[in-house]
């Protein structure tokens, strides 16, 4: 049985998160977009850490009703006074252009210069994130009090990016199981600095991979770095017969701030991955709500779109745009905290325990109840108060008649899986019960 969860104490826990945090940092400046050279950058820190296979797939493939855009780098872009002073500067944060701006060099009076500007006027010190990938444009994004601090006159415009042929890349991690059906977890890789969304996903995910890497497993992983929507169409395109193994899945994005776990369900609503997460969120000692699936939001709803119908859900802490900070530089490092994100890995271990871990048993002393005194299975005098780890044992043993899963026992009993889980593994021990109905192919 696998059991990720034994790995951590609240010592080593707390050593995660700062861990998670120190990778955080070290993705956190590089200029990532759908495409280029910063996502080749940042796979290549996550290489550091686990196996992964990195695939090139070319502009103009057809994907779908989607074409693979043209590779975007950058290499420079600022907006200059007439005195040659940057009053916009990318090499001073990679939110100041707007990704996929298309090159260019010019003059321009400021009225002109502030068609191409955007800022965020409530919140006047923060720097907004914008993109246009499917539409030439360029632009440049700052605080509204730098926009406000800006003279008249003309600025000198240079955006130093190609925009051609190339390719988008993405990353894959597979960790082979015991059986050829998969687990998957996604995260996206294409925003720049920008922590929580989705630095945050990205470091957690890798460090799963780490912690599944050194135990048996029942099921493959496979793990997948890449940029968003149009990352997962192209991967999906290429993996039709990969996804058809793909049993139970997560999109990992947003589990770095303070807020309390939401859980968006799958589009099927009453997968096994569905009811694990809900079980795990509703003992993990955190504020948590399941939400019901809706076709918007991160990848889940490519994995989920009716062709594919995949059982993959997400697990974020707050929602995308529910907090002011998304999609803003104030979404830097700051705002994700170590015990934040150790907490999620925490509650993501948890779910793997309970997919790795949820079998049917049957009970090999079906007619009434057995005496589990003389097995040492239940203290030697009774009383009215029974622990939850003898409760445990009895509600596993009336309930493995091989149609109910560990995962349904905890649910009506509401008992925490972790235990449920324990209880069946000594009952197998003392010979009360058969896992002669569980297989995986």
């Amino acid at each position: 049985m696998i059991g990720l969860l034994q790995q951590f104490n609240s010592q080593t826990l707390a050593k995660h998160g700062e861990e998670l945090h120190r990778f955080a940092t070290d993705l956190y400046p590089i200029c990532r977009s759908i495409t280029g050279d910063g996502v080749r950058r940042t796979l290549a820190m996550i290489a550091d850490r686990i196996p992964l296979e990195i695939s090139e797939v070319p502009s103009g493939t057809e994907v779908f009703d989607w074409t693979v855009p043209k590779e975007w780098n950058v290499r420079d872009a600022y907006v200059k006074d007439a005195a040659g002073r940057r009053m916009v500067d990318f090499q001073q944060n990679s939110l100041h252009l707007l990704n996929y701006s298309t090159p260019i060099r010019t003059n321009l009076p400021l009225n002109k210069l502030k068609e191409h500007l955007f800022t965020l006027p409530e919140h006047a010190d923060w720097i907004p994130y914008r993109t246009s990938y499917y539409e030439p444009k360029w632009g440049f994004c700052l605080t509204h009090a730098q926009m406000l601090s800006l003279g008249e006159g003309d600025y000198e415009i240079c955006v130093d990016t190609t925009l051609e042929n190339g390719n988008l890349t993405y990353g894959e991690c597979y960790l082979p199981g015991r059986s050829s059906q998969e687990v998957l977890i996604s995260a996206h890789i294409c925003h720049p600095s920008l922590a929580n969304d989705n630095l945050s996903g990205v470091t957690v995910a890798t460090s799963l991979a780490e912690l599944l890497a050194g135990v048996d497993r029942r099921y493959s992983y496979r793990f997948l770095f890449i940029p968003g929507t149009i990352g997962a169409i192209t991967w999906l395109a290429r993996n039709r017969d990969v996804a058809g193994r793909v049993k139970h899945g997560l999109v990992l994005t947003c589990l770095g701030d303070a807020g309390g776990f939401h859980y968006k369900k799958s589009r099927r609503a009453d997968s096994e991955i569905d009811h694990a997460a809900a079980h795990v969120l509703r003992h993990c000692g955190e504020p948590s709500e399941v939400l019901d699936f809706s076709p918007y939001g991160y990848d889940e709803r490519q994995y989920c779109s009716p062709g594919f119908n995949l059982p993959v859900g997400c697990l974020m802490r707050s929602v995308w745009g529910t907090f002011p900070e998304y999609h803003t530089s104030a979404d830097n490092l700051d705002f994700i905290k170590p015990a934040s994100l150790a907490g999620s890995i925490h509650v993501c271990a948890a779910i793997l325990d309970v997919l790795e871990n949820n079998l049917r048993y049957v009970n090999q002393s079906p007619y009434c109840e057995p005496q589990l005194g003389k097995r040492n299975l239940y203290r030697s005098t009774g009383g009215q108060s029974i622990g939850q780890e003898i409760n445990a044992r009895l509600w596993v043993l009336n309930f493995s008649d091989g149609e109910h899963s560990l995962l349904d026992i905890a649910e009506r009993s509401n008992i925490p899986f972790s235990a449920i889980s324990n209880a069946a593994k000594v009952l197998c021990e003392s010979g009360l019960l058969s896992t002669e109905s569980n297989s995986l192919s």
